[in-house]
């Protein structure tokens, strides 16, 4: 039977509260999850002028240090007036506060968890860190305990990157409560224009029920990852971004949801991307009118604005990434935000040629070959399912590849799955070498790097990477109810 008519099948026939029960007796780990359900709230206040990220505080008076506290724990907020919502928050924001560094710092963190009930650990997104440091699931830090991170920022490493939650089966839940930040790491010398400017747009999701209390994930969010209700920048609804016309703006792009595919387009101009995961690439790529981002991916774009007054909206165009069960979204173009273009207009501001001298990796001696699929079937009356790296759940106590310290390697990461799946690896950045679909290769179109890759439906792409450090990393796909769900696995680097 067929993996989409089979799931309408089942659903209709036990119902998505039967389903659930019977996915978490056989097949996905459903530890610590709960099924949402019940209504919704479908509206929040939009509007609002675009909410600049708190910056966190350096509590270090000693230059090339950075030091400071997060502390994980509920916090209440209201994005309805007079409704509390209570969230999990990094320092009582949502989202978490931005941490800004300089290449070369030496980075310290007192992580604080008060998290009822449940272990997490921050994990620094596609930042090279050594892996006792990197906050994934084998490190985790007990509800009331707390434990320090300490490492030196890369030279060369400048970028946006991001933080967040990383324990084993409990990653999904901490993130769509509202566990999330932007990490940039500056350069000293920065080539693109300060006219720019640099604004950093962390895009999110959430769902409410009508008691304001966030919905637990359905099964429709568990099957195909949580898109949310509500899209939110920098934790507003469609804010609103006021620029004078014929400016040119540099903008951070993240998508940190757990399972929504952004496909950006800023109306009736174009991007000109300039940086993306790892930071600045090698020569901008003008006159994109649409950029795919999947769930973990960042991108740095620069936008020349009309000369003329008006309304310029930020929007996610329909995208087809695959769809299990029902609930199927409708094909529809979202409004992320708004640029309200006002006043004088301003000289639009040249780009550099070049951005970055960026070294390949060279010819790679070691090659791996991962594929990305999913099972599902009923046995002994009950359903079973899972989403699978080589065939595997993911096992905190299995290695699934080994690789030697310092050697380049070719990975081949293959999706024979029905849906798109963003491949991430920890311990830091990898070059795309091609992308291959119905047996025709093509080369990337930029020279950068890249520590998350969408692969669509029977895609194949190939990357290389080297690590850097010994020890344990974490390779897993991005959409996090996948990760909780085994579609994970543990490279062992000696």
């Amino acid at each position: 039977m067929k993996r989409r008519t089979f799931l309408l099948a089942v659903t209709a026939l036990f119902g998505g509260s039967a389903l659930a029960k019977d996915m978490g007796m056989s097949g996905m780990n459903m530890t610590g999850m709960k099924m949402g359900g019940g209504k919704r709230i479908t509206e929040l206040p939009v509007g609002q002028s675009l909410p600049e990220l708190v910056r966190l505080s350096n509590s270090s008076k000693q230059a090339g240090v950075f030091e400071a506290i997060l502390e994980a724990g509920p916090t209440q907020v209201e994005f309805v007036k007079g409704i509390k919502t209570e969230v999990l928050t990094y320092n009582g924001t949502v989202p978490g506060q931005m941490i800004e560094v300089m290449e070369g710092d030496k980075f310290k963190v007192t992580f604080r968890n008060k998290i009822a009930g449940q272990d997490s650990t921050i994990h620094w997104h596609g930042l090279e860190v050594p892996p006792d440091q990197d906050g994934n699931p084998t490190h985790p830090v007990m509800s009331g305990q707390e434990r320090v991170y300490e490492f030196e920022i890369p030279q060369g490493s400048a970028g946006s990157y991001w933080y967040h939650p990383h324990p084993h089966g409990h990653t999904a839940e901490q993130s769509y409560r509202g566990l999330a930040g932007a990490f940039i790491v500056r350069a000293k010398s920065d080539p693109l224009p300060k006219e720019f400017g640099d604004i950093t747009l962390l895009i999110s999701s959430i769902s409410l029920n009508t008691d304001g209390s966030i919905a637990e994930n359905t099964m429709t969010d568990v099957m195909n990852g949580r898109e949310g209700d509500h899209v939110l920048v920098n934790g507003a609804k469609q804010p609103v971004l006021t620029l004078a016309p014929g400016t040119s703006r540099r903008f951070r792009l993240y998508n940190a949801t757990n399972g929504r595919f952004l496909k950006l387009s800023f109306e009736n101009h174009f991007m000109t991307l300039v940086g993306t995961d790892g930071g600045l690439i090698a020569a901008p790529v003008a006159g994109l009118k649409e950029l795919l981002l999947a769930p973990a991916e960042r991108a740095e774009v620069v936008v020349d604005f009309q000369k003329t007054p008006g309304a310029v909206k930020l929007v996610s165009l329909s995208h087809e990434r695959g769809w299990m069960g029902p609930n199927k979204p409708a094909n529809s173009t979202l409004t992320v935000m708004s640029m309200n273009l006002t006043g004088p207009a301003m000289a639009s501001t040249p780009l550099p040629t070049k951005l970055r001298d960026i070294t390949d990796l060279g010819a790679p001696t070691a090659t791996k070959q991962i594929e990305l699929s999913e099972t599902m079937g009923m046995a002994n009356g009950m359903m079973n399912m899972g989403f699978l790296i080589d065939g595997k759940r993911f096992d905190i106590n299995r290695v699934d590849q080994h690789s030697k310290l310092g050697e380049v390697e070719l990975w081949e990461n293959k999706n024979t799955s029905g849906m798109d799946h963003p491949f991430h690896i920890h311990g830091g950045q990898f070059q795309i070498v091609e992308r291959e679909l119905g047996g025709r290769k093509n080369p990337p179109v930029f020279i950068g790097w890249k520590d998350t890759v969408n692969i669509a439906n029977n895609e194949i792409i190939r990357v290389k990477m080297r690590q850097s450090f010994a020890g344990s990393r974490m390779y897993h796909c991005h959409i996090l109810e996948h990760e909780d769900a085994g579609m994970m696995g543990t490279l062992q680097v000696s």
